[in-house]
């Protein structure tokens, strides 16, 4: 139960003082006397023993359990109930009570004689009020950030399965060329690189060169035409917005008109017409697009993006996987070779053993030539499937990094319950004090930094959240504490560690830096990610103290 709401409870609950001085609400109704005879008794709360009801506060401890002083300070370890009337009751130990000092948790002055203490309740109260409704101000637009920082966590959310889908299908199509490339290289070290060449000579790939190099030469003359456009361009814009009308040089003014005619120009004069004839143009340019889209033929896009693209292409690796496609055996022997894809697996070792040996002999006496070093031939290959497999392995780092972030974003150990501790991942806040700069960037790294230049020093690495005892995990307690630890050693000392003493604000601000221990500091933080909603009980109390 909150302390302020006992202000709601009805002044005369809290005035009342029918059960004897000390007495707590909570025990009040087992402090009433029972009748036995003539005389008034009470029970002990123990229930040890019954004494007569006028031992109740009379300064002597009759109670094994001492509740029978609840005012005075006859009984140890017991507990004095201030009313504080106007304000909130308090405790304070019994030993306190009736020593001739006026405890301030006792605003009313009941824990001395009448007329010791003064009752400040009433101002104690308001200042009390004040600052409670101060505090829930704050928590409201403090509140209303943080839910914007909840909903950033729930985009990322969406955005991060987005990206992983994604990943996946990158992941299978990069495997796939990596299955690919790798029966490329399983083929190519099979075929000598005499008789790569000899397939060189096909029509097929003569023809195919003579293509490549066409459009080396259309891509270069194209690129020149491209130049000598753009610099006509620039020559007529200059022209058109720089020659006087007036002069009506009819040469000029032709010029003019033709260029803004094929570029799609409105009159230099007639701006008024310009988005009209920009959007009837890019309309007009959009269909003609389309109708060469379903041509089929190349847009200027493809041609100025894509055309590189192509003439990279490994044609050796293209005419390699055409073999392969057509069934073009790969030497004069091959057909030993593929013999082997006929047999059953039992005799395939002792097929290939003898197919070695028969092969060796025709080499020995010249009816067959030893096949020539082809790694050379590979190299390329080889170099290609390196990079695919590589990227492959970035892909895949990607994929692992984006499940642990998305892991992450909903853990109580990293970005809270709600994700609303995502938003401020690498958020840098900094203070100067003194001759240096200290900077926390949140989830990554505290440092301190000389203000007239000099070495940075490490004061730490994110390490986590409040890990005192008792403190529970995903608690607000558990939030308004970070640590970083990890730091630059300090000289003849230990490593630098910082510790992040967080509570709710409107801002994300490092308000100071202490240094209790020998580098080891404390940050007093603010920020909106702790300023969680009001209760429905808070709210309804806030909103009376509004009215």
């Amino acid at each position: 139960m909150h302390p302020w709401l006992l202000l709601l409870l009805p002044l005369h609950a809290l005035a009342s003082n029918d059960w004897p001085r000390g007495v707590s609400p909570e025990l009040a109704a087992r402090y009433v006397p029972a009748r036995k005879g003539s005389s008034q008794v009470w029970q002990c709360l123990d229930g040890s023993q019954t004494i007569d009801w006028s031992a109740v506060n009379d300064d002597f401890c009759d109670c094994p359990d001492g509740s029978d002083e609840p005012g005075t300070s006859a009984c140890p370890n017991n507990r004095f109930y201030c009313v504080n009337e106007g304000h909130i009751g308090s405790f304070i130990p019994s030993s306190r009570v009736n020593d001739g000092l006026c405890e301030p948790e006792c605003c009313d002055g009941s824990d001395e004689a009448p007329g010791v203490c003064p009752n400040v309740c009433k101002e104690v109260g308001e200042a009390y009020r004040e600052r409670v409704k101060a505090e829930q101000k704050l928590r409201k637009t403090g509140s209303k950030i943080r839910s914007t920082y909840i909903a950033f966590a729930q985009k990322e959310k969406k955005r991060l399965e987005q990206e992983l889908a994604q990943t996946e299908q990158e992941i299978a199509v990069r495997e796939k060329e990596v299955a690919r490339l790798k029966d490329l290289v399983e083929h190519t070290e099979s075929l000598s690189a005499a008789a790569l060449e000899v397939r060189k000579q096909s029509p097929l790939y003569q023809s195919l060169m003579t293509h490549v190099t066409a459009l080396k030469s259309l891509q270069r003359e194209y690129k020149k035409h491209l130049e000598r456009e753009q610099a006509l361009g620039d020559i007529l814009d200059n022209l058109r917005t720089g020659y006087n009308p007036n002069y009506q040089d009819m040469a000029v003014l032709e010029a003019v008109r033709g260029w803004e005619h094929l570029a799609g120009l409105p009159h230099i004069n007639d701006v008024a017409k310009d988005d009209e004839s920009a959007e009837e143009g890019s309309d007009e340019d959009t269909e003609e697009e389309e109708e060469e889209a379903d041509d089929g033929l190349w847009s200027e896009v493809q041609l100025e993006h894509q055309l590189d693209e192509l003439l990279r292409t490994d044609y050796d690796a293209l005419l390699i996987e055409h073999d392969k496609h057509v069934g073009t055996p790969a030497s004069p022997t091959s057909i030993l070779y593929n013999l082997s894809a006929y047999l059953p697996d039992a005799l395939v070792p002792q097929f290939e053993a003898l197919r070695d040996q028969f092969v060796s002999w025709l080499e020995t006496i010249g009816l067959a030539k030893a096949s020539p070093d082809t790694s050379a031939d590979t190299s390329r290959l080889q170099k290609t499937l390196s990079d695919a497999e590589h990227s492959l392995g970035l892909t895949r780092k990607e994929k692992e990094d984006k499940e642990k972030e998305l892991q992450r974003l909903f853990d109580p150990e990293w970005y809270g319950a709600e994700g609303e501790w995502k938003k401020l991942h690498g958020t840098c806040l900094d203070k100067e004090v003194g001759d240096y700069i200290y900077e926390v960037c949140l989830f990554d790294e505290a440092r301190q930094k000389p203000v007239r230049g000099g070495s940075t020093f490490s004061l730490g690495h994110f390490e986590g959240w409040n890990n005192a005892a008792g403190v529970e995990k995903g608690s607000p307690e558990f939030y308004r504490r970070q640590r970083y630890s990890r730091g630059a050693k300090c000289w003849n000392g230990p490593q630098r560690s910082v510790t992040l003493d967080m509570s709710c604000g409107t801002e994300n601000a490092l308000l100071s830096v202490a240094e209790p221990e020998k580098c080891e500091y404390e940050f007093k933080i603010t920020s909106p990610a702790l300023c969680l909603p009001l209760s429905a009980a808070e709210e309804k109390g806030y909103r009376k103290e509004e009215l």
